[in-house]
């Protein structure tokens, strides 16, 4: 499991406490430290999910308007909670933070959902999420391409610089 992922994977477990517990947000720290304790004890992700949860919720009104407008056979208190938080991580990864690629937005929420929601909640996050990402307007979705290659581009000129150099003959 990439580091990435198993942040998104505490992320959701923490906005899942938090919709169960009647959206308190003044104990998410704590959730934070005790997901972090309860399932990944070494993990240091860089502030990675304090960030996205913090912002999340930060933008909460604006995600969940998203989902209502996206999800119309489904009124917001209707589909799981996991599913929900699930969709916020999605939202807010997909329109507001400008460093991940949508693909990959939208590829780690199915993933999640398929590990911890229902049978058909990576298919119903996959119609939500893409159907935002569908909307979104052009030169937004060509900006966020851009960074896509930018990223996968200095990925790879990293990994050719730690290749070993071919000793001189």
């Amino acid at each position: 499991m990439s580091n990435r992922h198993l942040a998104r994977t505490i992320a959701m477990q923490t906005l899942f406490a938090w919709d169960f517990n009647g959206k308190k947000n003044e104990t998410i720290e704590a959730v934070i430290d005790e997901n972090f304790v309860n399932f990944a004890p070494q993990f240091d992700d860089g502030g990675f999910v304090r960030e996205t949860v913090k912002s999340i919720l930060e933008h909460s009104e604006e995600i969940d308007n998203y989902i209502r407008r996206y999800a119309t056979e489904w009124p917001l208190e209707q589909i799981t909670i996991v599913d929900r938080n699930v969709l916020r991580i999605g939202i807010y990864e997909l329109l507001y933070s400008t460093n991940i690629p949508p693909r990959v937005a939208i590829n780690e929420a199915i993933e999640i959902a398929k590990a911890f929601g229902g049978e058909s909640s990576g298919k119903f996050i996959n119609g939500v999420l893409g159907a935002i990402y569908k909307d979104m307007p052009e030169a937004e979705r060509e900006k966020r391409e851009a960074i896509t290659q930018q990223l996968k581009e200095a990925k790879e000129a990293k990994a050719k610089e730690a290749e070993p150099e071919e000793p001189a003959a």
